[in-house]
């Protein structure tokens, strides 16, 4: 039985950059379960494992597109100093929660302090990069 679009599937992974550093496993937790072509996960890693059978092991390359995009220009913002909250020096690779006025969260990362400014990225961590992964389909539900 090979995974098709609407499978339920568990798979175990480790995802890293052409560095080789590991952003992110499956590793000492559970396997990552979702339902196949549903959009909880990234394009190319859905798209991966389709055809796969349970128990194989495959490595892809996902190009920014399939995964979180090329980096959005327009998501990086100058915000003034004053509308940070007291109590902390912002420094450059900290990582600031934002709240939206629906109440969502969004992590930003600064990446330029001045006296007056701090330029801040919304982009995903992840954007822009290529990402590789060692995938092995662990069940098919």
């Amino acid at each position: 039985m090979s995974v098709k679009k609407g499978d339920k599937v568990k798979v175990e992974y480790t995802g890293t950059l052409d560095d080789g550093t590991v952003f992110d496993t499956s590793e000492g937790r559970e396997p990552l379960e979702f339902e196949v072509g549903s959009g909880q996960i990234i394009k190319g890693f859905d798209d991966a494992v389709i055809g796969m059978k349970k128990g194989e092991e495959k490595e892809i390359k996902i190009s920014p597109s399939e995964a979180y995009g090329e980096v959005n220009p327009e998501l990086i913002k100058k915000i003034p100093k004053d509308n940070l909250p007291p109590g902390q020096e912002p420094q450059p690779g900290m990582m600031l929660v934002l709240g939206t006025p629906d109440g969502r969260r969004i992590p930003a990362k600064i990446t330029e302090v001045t006296d007056k400014d701090v330029t801040i990225d919304l982009n995903h961590p992840l954007a822009g990069k290529t990402l590789n992964f060692k995938i092995k389909v662990v069940d098919i539900l």
